[in-house]
């Protein structure tokens, strides 16, 4: 394990599962995708997650991710895996899987079949958390589970000690602004944004970095941009701003869909040769014409400096 810092503070990127077939890691791309990560100066890395399409692996796909993962990390930075599930003891028994392969932290957004009430969801996380053998980061993502942590649900989560911090993917900075005016009640809380649009932004309100999918391929942008943020270097930040938005604006729309952002970055890694482009079922890699649009945009992005 790595030490885990209160607060975890830069790029912990949401890492894509490599894939080679409907249940089958591609373990060589894997190996590669963690290290060209890691070169890029990341603060952790995040796993089975949603780029990382973790509801979609079976849970002994998901396994093998965890033990493969932590042990080419090797404690170099935390690694953060996943344990989102509509069943309570499968997120239970991903944990403690979590814990023996040397994970250092568990991610958790609110079960997505049936929509809770807040009530509920306190309920459910003061249930989980006893039975959970590492520290816990709730992972607010309305989109796909239909339910919000609210506020006061983070605020009363921040009065247990083994609830350490909150990945934010609603995407609205209002609620993130609000997140931040709650740290005072813990200095040790880590508050980290998702969406990439936002993560300038974010660290300048007082966040501590971003989860962002964008750092799969090209990490060292987003190190760079949360540090010129956080350094309050306004001209470097703009400049490096404005390049993930044409990463945002070009590469996450060249599909029509929703999957088109896990497409996107998966066909960027394998256009890199990095990983294959595989995807979890239902979704699919992109098909040639597709391919061919990522490829002229890598190669734009290519000629830009940091």
């Amino acid at each position: 394990m790595a030490a885990l810092p209160g607060p975890l503070r830069g790029i912990v990127p949401p890492m894509v599962t490599p894939l080679r077939g409907r249940d089958e890691l591609d373990v060589p791309g894997l190996e590669r995708l963690i290290e060209h990560i890691l070169a890029g100066g990341v603060s952790g890395l995040f796993i089975l997650g949603t780029t990382g399409e973790g509801p979609s692996l079976s849970y002994r796909l998901r396994r093998e991710m965890i033990e493969r993962t932590c042990r080419q990390v090797r404690g170099r930075v935390p690694v953060l895996v996943g344990i989102t599930d509509t069943a309570f003891v499968e997120s239970v028994n991903l944990a403690r899987s979590s814990a023996d392969a040397g994970a250092d932290a568990v991610v958790v957004a609110p079960p997505y079949y049936l929509p809770e009430a807040q009530p509920e969801l306190q309920e459910y996380l003061d249930h989980l958390v006893p039975e959970l053998p590492l520290p816990l980061f709730l992972y607010n993502m309305p989109a796909l589970t239909k339910v919000s942590f609210e506020l006061e649900t983070v605020r009363r989560a921040m009065d247990n000690p083994r609830i350490v911090g909150l990945k934010d993917s609603s995407g609205n900075m209002i609620y993130f602004h609000r997140a931040v005016g709650l740290l005072h009640h813990r200095p040790d809380w880590t508050l980290l944004i998702g969406p990439e649009e936002m993560l300038a932004d974010a660290v300048l309100a007082g966040g501590h970095g971003g989860v962002n999918g964008g750092a799969n391929f090209h990490p060292r942008l987003y190190v760079e941009l949360f540090q010129a943020a956080r350094a309050g270097d306004a001209a470097r930040t703009r400049r490096l701003h404005a390049l993930v938005m044409r990463i945002s604006d070009n590469l996450y729309h060249v599909g029509r869909h929703p999957s088109a952002i896990i497409k996107g970055i998966k066909c960027a890694l394998s256009l890199l040769g990095v990983c294959d482009d595989f995807m979890a079922e239902p979704f699919h890699r992109f098909r040639e014409p597709e391919r061919q649009r990522v490829r002229d945009l890598l190669q734009e992005i290519k000629s830009e400096t940091l």
